[in-house]
Parts: C-alpha cells; sequence; structure tokens
C-alpha cells in the first residue's frame, strides 16, 4: 500500500506505469548555477540580454509576493478574511512569465495568480476585498493592466480568454508586424482544471482560430487532495500537441526559464503564429485554501524534497554568485515586511459595503421586480436590528 494510499484510503487507478516525456526546459539549477544543454542553447542569449535591474526586480517580486501571501493566510487566521489561496511555492512560474509580457497583452487568471497580479502592478487589498467580501470582485481590467478577474469557476476563464483572443484576431490586433502594438492573450489553469471540459473546449477554438494565446497550466501537483498522477497517465503538456498546439514542459521553480519560454511563446502567438502552451512543472508548498488540511494526503518526506527546491532559494543563489550583496537582499526582505504591514492596515480598515448594493449592476436600468427584492432585503437586514 502507497503512502498516499494509507493516508487517504483511495487505491491508485491501475497498475499501469505512467509514461514520462522529454525532460523538462531548466536553465538554472537548484544550487543557482546555470544548465547547459540544447535548451541553453536557444534561450539563454534572452537571459544574457536581460540587464542587472531586471534581473533583481525578479526576485523582488517573488519576495514581496511570498510575503504578502504570508499576511493573506494570517489576516484569514484570525477572522479577517473569509478565506485565503495560498501561492508559496509558485512564485518563480508566474513572475517569469510576467516579466516576459508586454503592457498591451491580457491576463486570465484562475484565483491563485497573485504574483501575476502584484508584478503587473495590481494593489494587493484589490484581491483581498474579494476575499474579504466586501466587493463582489468587479473591476475594468482595462483599468488594471489588463488583469481580469479572478474565477472560482474552475477552467471556466479559459473559455473567455479564448473567446477574448479570438476577437483579438477578428479586430486585426495581431500579427500586423509591429510587436510594439500586437496583443496576446494569457490563460491561466492548473492541473486540476486540465481535467475541465471546458479547458479542452478552449483549445479546440484556440487551435481552430489560431487565436493569438498562451495557455499557461501551473502543475503543483495536487488538485485539492488528488495527486496529478490520478487525472492523467502522461505528462500533461501532451494534451496541448493533441490539440495542434505546440506545448513546452518548464521547470516552474526556475524563474529564468519561465521567463524565457514565455517569452518566445507569446512573441510567437503576437505575432500571428497561433496558440502556445507551457506547463510549468512546480509544487504547491501550502495548502491548497486556508480550509484545507495537506498532512492529509501528502507526506512530510515529499514536502521537504520540494521545499528544498525552492524558487527564491533558487534564484537568490544565483543572483549571489553574480555578485549581488547581503544589502540588497536586506533591503527587498524590509521592502516586502513594509508593503505586507500596509496591506494588513488597509485590510481591517475596510468597511462594509451598503445593505443591497448586490441589486446596483443587476439592470442598466430601474426594474421594478428588482426594487421590489431589494425593499425586502433591507427590511429583512433591518429585522436584525442593526446591521453588526
Amino acid at each position: 500500500m502507497s503512502s498516499h494510499e494509507e493516508a487517504t484510503g483511495v487505491r491508485p487507478v491501475a497498475d499501469v506505469p505512467p509514461v514520462h516525456g522529454p525532460p523538462a526546459v531548466r536553465l538554472l539549477d537548484p544550487d543557482g548555477r546555470i544548465v547547459d544543454g540544447p535548451a541553453a542553447d536557444e534561450l539563454l542569449p534572452m537571459i544574457d540580454a536581460l540587464d542587472d535591474e531586471t534581473l533583481r526586480r525578479f526576485h523582488r517580486d517573488m519576495v514581496v509576493t511570498r510575503c504578502i501571501d504570508d499576511e493573506g493566510a494570517n489576516l484569514q487566521r484570525q477572522g479577517q478574511l473569509a478565506l485565503w489561496i495560498p501561492i508559496r511555492g509558485q512564485e518563480a512560474a508566474q513572475v517569469g512569465l510576467v516579466h516576459a509580457s508586454r503592457p498591451q497583452d491580457h491576463f486570465f487568471p484562475s484565483y491563485r495568480e497573485h504574483a501575476v497580479g502584484f508584478a503587473r502592478g495590481i494593489d494587493p487589498v484589490d484581491i483581498i476585498r474579494m476575499l474579504r467580501g466586501v466587493t463582489h470582485g468587479g473591476w475594468d481590467p482595462a483599468a488594471h493592466q489588463n488583469f481580469h478577474l479572478y474565477t472560482v469557476v474552475l477552467g471556466s476563464q479559459t473559455l473567455h480568454a479564448t473567446g477574448y483572443a479570438m476577437g483579438i484576431a477578428f479586430d486585426g490586433a495581431s500579427g500586423t508586424g509591429d510587436p510594439g502594438r500586437d496583443e496576446a492573450v494569457v490563460a491561466f489553469f492548473g492541473d486540476g482544471a486540465s481535467s475541465q471540459g471546458d479547458v479542452s473546449e478552449a483549445m479546440v477554438f484556440a487551435a481552430s482560430f489560431q487565436t493569438p494565446e498562451l495557455f499557461f497550466l501551473q502543475n503543483n501537483h495536487y488538485a485539492i487532495s488528488v495527486p496529478v498522477e490520478r487525472q492523467s497517465r502522461t505528462p500533461l503538456y501532451w494534451r496541448g500537441e493533441g490539440f495542434g498546439i505546440p506545448s513546452t514542459q518548464i521547470d516552474g521553480n526556475d524563474v529564468l526559464a519561465s521567463y524565457a519560454v514565455s517569452r518566445r511563446d507569446l512573441d510567437a502567438a503576437r505575432a500571428g503564429g497561433g496558440p502556445r502552451l507551457i506547463e510549468a512543472l512546480t509544487y504547491r508548498i501550502g495548502a491548497h485554501t486556508t480550509s484545507d488540511d495537506p498532512t492529509k494526503y501528502r507526506s512530510q518526506a515529499e514536502l521537504d524534497s520540494w521545499v528544498a527546491r525552492d524558487p527564491i532559494l533558487r534564484f537568490e543563489r544565483y543572483l549571489r554568485s553574480r555578485g549581488e550583496s547581503d544589502a540588497f537582499f536586506a533591503e527587498v526582505d524590509e521592502e516586502a515586511r513594509d508593503l505586507a504591514d500596509d496591506v494588513r492596515r488597509r485590510t481591517i480598515a475596510l468597511e462594509k459595503p451598503e445593505i443591497g448594493v448586490m441589486f446596483d449592476h443587476v439592470y442598466s436600468e430601474p426594474h421594478p421586480r428588482i426594487d421590489e427584492q431589494r425593499a425586502w432585503f433591507q427590511q429583512y437586514e433591518a429585522s436584525f436590528g442593526g446591521r453588526s
């Protein structure tokens, strides 16, 4: 009996060995050293072209994200949020991708893309408002760096992304030959969502209409408590190939690999080359959400093996090998703590929404049925003797 079977009581899917593909693309090993090989020959020139300030920004964005992520979990444990979705362990995959994008690109996240949002310039409190339950989450993506709303329904955002990408293609906003104007779309999803029908449908339309789109699959190894090997006997990126979408598997804990492969694929998609898929192999160090207990379905030894491959420590070792000083890392740590403290102060200061606000945007004009429902709800709330 396997450790997983012992922990969950769930038997393995079949006594058939999984099929493995070629090694994932990696440019930086866990000790922070550049890796030679065929992928390096193609991709390292992109890394060599990065200046020191951009590399420092990679580190800063990962550290700030982790600090705010920890603060989000603390706020939930203290009753300030209904829920928090930890990202710890997945920072490199997301930060590398963001820095490979252009301002005109659009992002359709699932619900764990905190690093994408923060690095893109989203105020963390705008995300916290949704998880505190004081807003329905509505914002104008055009006013938020083309970062669209979080989507809790698994996989549905891939359909939204593909539809938007089709619109870009129909409008002639891609493949014009002007890289400064061409647009692309990124659809985020996880290994669990890859089993959803919506994701397959999105890939059918993306391939058929050759959308300017990147499917970014973060394989963190667990769909809540279900390990990825129970969902697929083959590498997940092969699914993209099955739809005719060129696909690549990368080491998702290597921010340089994420940057280089994402840049290559986004450039191709913007230029009219059709959709691409990246599977970033990473690991969710924390719980699925703050309502989850991962000790029930995975072993400490497995967790320890991934903690040893921490993406932030890996990149810090690389920067130190290039001569970055202790002062730089201390400065980033202090900045991250200050931002987390600021997020905490502003979260606690958030005010409750007005009673009945949920009815404000059902129709663009007044409607008697909605007015009736609003009046009933206000009367119902008043029956408790006050909002508190």
